[in-house]
């Protein structure tokens, strides 16, 4: 089945989104008001073949060229940025505490969206992990080995034995624990965010639960991290 015609709305607004206009900065180049404009793109109004002509012209285009450009699809072509980095646990970045060991994988990309690391766990209450942490974005844990208890702010503490994984919103006072029985629980955890920085949000974290100073952090990542 053949694409739907596009209106005269959707023509103007491709032709301005893919100059990267705003519609006051179009109508000042096509000396046409922006409330017109508006207007047209909500397809509430058409344009005259004289104000078609105007617009073509001042823009320094044939009519032709104009719906010839304007035809395209609107939504551009996702960018492709070819990233791609191998997780090795030996070259991850690891931080080490009484209660957890914390390798985090794929450390060469930087200013990555989603921060993958695995986690051994072996506190067994709050009082040896500490304030519940929170954090911009949100994660999945998946349990690789042993058993977990979840703590978080807003729900009873829950379970998660080998093989089971819970996705949470990582704004949320959070803490991870091994349960009874288990001496130590490893877990594949996947925290995003919109943050770039968020690595770094981490580590600080990690340096609050040391009692450390970020001096020491950003000494530790300078020789853990390669720089591209």
């Amino acid at each position: 089945m053949s694409a739907a015609t596009p209106t005269l709305g959707a023509l103007v607004r491709g032709l301005r989104s893919r100059n990267g206009w705003t519609l006051k900065q179009m109508s000042e180049k096509a000396g046409i008001p922006v409330s017109t404009l508006s207007k047209v793109e909500h397809d509430r109004l058409t344009l005259t073949y004289d104000k078609l002509q105007q617009i073509s012209q001042r823009l320094g285009l044939r009519m032709s060229e104009l719906f010839a450009e304007s035809s395209r699809e609107e939504t551009p072509a996702a960018q492709v940025t070819a990233r791609r980095s191998k997780g090795l646990l030996n070259e991850a970045l690891r931080v080490e505490t009484p209660n957890y060991d914390y390798y985090y994988l794929c450390t060469e990309l930087r200013r990555k969206r989603m921060i993958p690391a695995i986690t051994k766990i072996r506190a067994k209450t709050l009082e040896q992990f500490g304030d519940l942490v929170r954090h911009a974005g949100e994660e999945f844990v998946y349990v690789v080995s042993g058993s977990v208890v979840v703590v978080t702010e807003f729900y009873d503490a829950m379970v998660l034995n080998e093989g089971e994984s819970l996705y949470i919103d990582s704004s949320m006072g959070h803490a991870y624990l091994a349960a009874e029985g288990c001496d130590e629980a490893e877990v594949l955890g996947v925290m995003s965010s919109s943050d770039a920085e968020l690595l770094d949000s981490l580590l600080d974290i990690h340096e609050e639960q040391l009692g450390g100073a970020p001096e020491k952090r950003q000494s530790r990542k300078a020789m853990a991290l390669p720089r591209l």
